[in-house]
């Protein structure tokens, strides 16, 4: 019994503090894409919002590095530390749990090179930095592909909103910047209606469909002892 309710303290433990790393991550990339700094003012000052900025993509990494650690000591499923940096390299749903690691090493280079930025370099530091936007949806994919709760109400609302908040920004800045070229609009507008789409239509006949677990690469041994339906 002991056990069991470790084993099931880590897993809300796991579910919470992504929950909350993707909210942190879409906020952060949101105040990135709209870039505050431009409406800078006395009483707002450009380092305020910088600070800002980066301490959101901070606190973003110490909730992901809770999600991971979480996520290892939970005897439910075999994921190992290395798993969780290497992207691809588990046995347990190998594709959506590689894309965490993926979004993970995205947002630990910016952070390393943001803190660095004096050694880098402007170019390679932004170079780097837009590394930050590939995050969100790599991680926004995991969260779907790995949740064992992405049929409950409140994941559903929560990933809803963060969509909406980075959509809002990027139509913001596409629409009140005049440095974006009509090629960058278009893509910024193209890529950003693509991804909605696809999540639209890949989401009822993915993690929303039915064996989810089975398909998603969940080993057999495990489908038995699944907590619930779709882990």
């Amino acid at each position: 019994m002991t056990v069991l309710a470790s084993t099931t303290t880590y897993w809300y433990l796991t579910r919470s503090t992504g929950a909350v790393a993707l909210l942190l991550l879409s906020a952060t990339v949101a105040l990135g894409v709209v870039d505050l700094r431009r409406t800078a003012s006395a009483n707002w000052p450009r380092f305020v919002v910088d600070e800002l900025h980066r301490n959101l993509a901070l606190l973003t990494l110490v909730f992901l590095v809770l999600h991971i650690l979480t996520s290892v000591l939970d005897s439910f499923a075999p994921i190992s530390l290395t798993a969780s940096v290497i992207p691809f390299a588990s046995s347990y749903r190998p594709f959506w749990l590689g894309l965490g690691a993926v979004s993970f090493d995205l947002l630990l280079a910016v952070i390393i090179t943001s803190l660095a930025r004096k050694r880098v370099g402007y170019r390679g530091w932004r170079a780097v930095h837009w590394l930050s936007y590939g995050a969100w949806p790599v991680a926004l994919l995991h969260g779907f592909g790995t949740g064992s709760d992405v049929n409950s109400g409140w994941l559903q609302l929560l990933s809803a909103i963060c969509v909406l908040v980075v959509l809002a920004a990027v139509i913001v800045r596409i629409g009140a910047s005049r440095d974006i070229s009509p090629r960058a609009r278009g893509v910024a507008a193209g890529g950003t209606a693509a991804f909605t789409l696809f999540l639209l239509i890949w989401l009822p006949a993915g993690p929303l469909g039915s064996e989810w677990a089975r398909r998603s690469g969940t080993p057999s041994k495990l489908l038995p002892k699944t907590r619930h339906a779709h882990r």
